[in-house]
């Protein structure tokens, strides 16, 4: 099968270096072997060129393979008891005489991704083959959600290099973002313009650089002729390239053996035909084949040594990281112990310390958190800045003993994500992305932001207010002195006059006392009839009532006792109600009335004259966004379809258009700023309503930085 310049070069080294050091103590052989080049897509070349070798009397078979390739090998293979010896990547299924070179490396990325406590990742493979993996983490990872900072390559080596180009074009190589490229030559990839962007970068290597055996054969591969041997001396050795190597080691090894224990394994006369129906099985083939697979050997790639379907086995990967001075061991995989971290810090997304350097600090122009002093022009560096957060970060950075740099964020916003492109923008894109190390500003802790950044404990606690224009002074009506006490009262006051005058007319009524004559009526002419008898008539009654109400009293009072006891509790209760509508009169008098449209947030999702909006790219939008509450969906489905938008892009815009919607506009943003610009000059907004969430602002950092866990 067709391989690489630099693989068919240390394959042909490798038989020349045992056809020149053989151990004379031994019965010597020599290793010959044939070669043909072809496309292995092409499944009648790949046909015809095996039963080329297969008459040729061939013992094994050295090669490549792909997935299109594959079954036809290994069927001819087995039905004719040929071994196939293959660096190629390795076949998930059971299959008898292929020994396979290349170690498998799922476990070694479960391991990895076990260790790196990934839940949701994105796995990227550019061949059939790698689609096989998802199935073997199924078992571990039941779902695979996408997720921006988080990606697996498998990838063959030649396409492999064309990937961190794309990367750094797509602007993916920033902090924030992890790559683990599934393959077994981690030091063979230029991997210097996504590393120093910021990303971190893991990998998996089967040449161990301080094995003896690589040294020794890298003195040797260094002193070759490149005409003979192209690719041998300028160009870093390939994992494949070892491989193939090693894959004379363990054909040789295996022929030593059979040679050692007197098997006859020669091939005398004509080998046959492969296409023959019935197949004809070479006798001796399964002779070779166990041979092969009983090589224990220490060579290029490690120990090699094999199972009984030919998969190696007891082999060791190790785990690299790309670091400062390029790429750097963490760890080791093998079959019995996993993964083993060798490194004494724990794994940390940030690809440097944070001592002895200064550290990004990224914040929002916003009052009162962030503002500019106001002879900033003649000042530079943080001495331009001041506000409840400035001093946050002073304290901070006393507090764990780093220097920093206060960073505004570029385009003014918080930080959400894009529903389309899945992208961060704001202070939490700063963080995301590498371009700063820690967030000390008004930023809100959430839990979609916390998926991606990692948040402190808060420093302040707040919730979602409502921010209106305050109302005009009401003027005073016709009735105005009627505010004092409420409607429903003075209706009861009405009702209580009348029924008061009432009783006190039937009490008067009905009691002797009330009635009498006076002296003048004797004097009067027999044939004119005589006034009433009874002072507390109808109206007289009502006058009296009223005159009481009013402190003020009047001619007549009665003389019974119970017209007596009715007018006593009907002064006490005046002189009750009076005295409130004075106490409440007076207060009216000295207070400004203001009447407000709006009360709540209810208020404002049930009328359609007041518009409202939120913070574009800010928790309170992703609030209302992802609401279940009905009032909430009502107000996020208003506010996303409201033309022209209510979302303001920052919150100076946002009280801007409350002052200048003359009481058409609401915003709504943190209690904590609602109460501050209330405040403010020229003290035109206010506060309406309760807060309608209960959440806090925190210090952030990108996951897994080292900053989380200073003290």
């Amino acid at each position: 099968m067709r391989s690489t310049v630099q693989e068919h070069s240390a394959f042909r080294f490798a038989v020349q270096l045992y056809n020149t050091n053989q151990n004379m103590t031994e019965k010597p052989f020599h290793l010959n072997y044939n070669v043909d080049n072809l496309e292995s897509s092409n499944s009648f070349s790949v046909t015809h060129a095996f039963c080329s070798q297969f008459s040729r009397g061939v013992y094994a078979i050295f090669g490549f393979y792909d997935k299109k390739s594959m079954n036809t090998l290994t069927s001819f293979c087995g039905a004719l008891h040929t071994s196939f010896v293959t660096p190629s990547y390795p076949i998930d299924s059971d299959v008898q005489f292929v020994i396979q070179m290349r170690p498998p490396l799922k476990g070694a990325v479960l391991s990895l991704l076990t260790y790196y406590r990934w839940e949701k990742f994105v796995y990227l493979y550019d061949t059939d083959r790698g689609k096989s993996f998802t199935h073997s983490t199924a078992v571990v990872f039941k779902t695979v959600v996408q997720r921006e900072d988080r990606r697996v390559f498998n990838t063959d080596n030649s396409l492999l290099l064309f990937l961190p180009p794309q990367v750094v074009t797509l602007g993916k190589n920033s902090r924030g973002y992890h790559y683990i490229l599934a393959n077994l030559g981690f030091s063979n990839v230029s991997l210097d313009k996504v590393y120093f962007g910021g990303a971190n970068i893991s990998g998996f290597q089967i040449i161990n650089p301080e094995n003896p055996i690589v040294q020794q054969f890298l003195q040797r591969w260094d002193r070759l002729d490149e005409r003979e041997f192209p690719e041998a001396r300028n160009t870093p050795l390939k994992y494949t390239s070892a491989l193939s190597y090693d894959a004379i080691l363990v054909i040789a090894e295996a022929f030593r053996y059979l040679r050692r224990q007197r098997v006859d394994v020669s091939r005398r006369g004509s080998a046959g035909d492969c296409l023959a129906n019935p197949a004809v099985p070479w006798s001796q083939g399964i002779d070779i084949e166990r041979a092969l697979k009983m090589v224990q050997v220490p060579g290029m790639t490690g120990n090699i040594q094999f199972d009984s379907f030919g998969r190696r086995s007891n082999y060791t990967i190790d785990v690299y990281e790309m670091k400062a001075g390029g790429p750097r061991k963490i760890g080791y995989w093998n079959e019995f112990e996993r993964f083993v971290n060798i490194m004494d810090q724990p794994y940390s997304n940030d690809s440097s310390s944070v001592e002895n350097r200064t550290i990004v600090v990224t914040t929002i122009m916003e009052a009162p958190y962030v503002m500019y002093k106001k002879n900033h022009m003649h000042l530079e560096g943080n001495d331009k800045y001041e506000g409840y957060c400035v001093d946050l970060a002073s304290e901070i950075a006393k507090h764990v003993g780093i220097k920093y740099r206060l960073s505004i964020v570029m385009d003014g916003k918080y930080g959400a994500r894009d529903p389309e492109t899945k992208t961060w923008n704001g202070m939490v894109g700063e963080l995301v992305y590498g371009r700063a190390d820690i967030a000390v500003a008004p930023l809100t802790i959430t839990l979609v932001r916390e998926e991606v950044i990692d948040f402190s404990k808060p420093f302040m606690s707040l919730g979602i207010s409502i921010m209106i224009k305050k109302p005009q002074k009401s003027k005073p009506g016709v009735f105005s002195f009627l505010d004092p006490l409420a409607y429903e009262i003075w209706m009861c006051i009405v009702f209580a006059y009348i029924g008061v005058s009432v009783v006190l007319f039937l009490v008067s009524r009905f009691s002797p006392y009330e009635w009498h004559l006076d002296e003048t009526d004797e004097a009067k002419d027999p044939q004119t009839p005589p006034d009433p008898p009874n002072d507390f008539g109808i109206f007289n009654s009502l006058w009296f009532s009223l005159g009481a109400f009013m402190q003020q009293g009047c001619d007549i009072s009665p003389r019974s006792l119970s017209g007596r006891i009715v007018g006593g509790v009907w002064w006490f209760f005046t002189l009750i109600i009076i005295s409130s509508y004075t106490a409440n009169l007076a207060a009216f008098l000295t207070v400004e009335r203001m009447v407000s449209p709006i009360e709540s947030a209810e208020d404002l999702a049930k009328q359609t004259e007041i518009a409202y909006g939120t913070l574009d790219s800010g928790s309170t939008k992703e609030f209302f966004r992802r609401s279940k509450i009905a009032v909430y969906e009502k107000m996020w489905s208003y506010m996303k379809s409201a033309e022209p938008s209510v979302f303001a892009k920052t919150t100076p815009d946002g009280v801007a258009r409350v002052r200048k919607s003359k009481g058409k506009f609401a915003f709504l943003l943190e209690s904590t700023m609602n109460e501050y610009i209330e405040q403010r000059k020229p003290c035109d907004t206010m506060k309406v309503g309760g807060n309608l969430d209960s959440k806090g602002y925190g210090v952030a950092t990108p996951k897994g930085s080292a900053l989380r866990w200073v003290e």
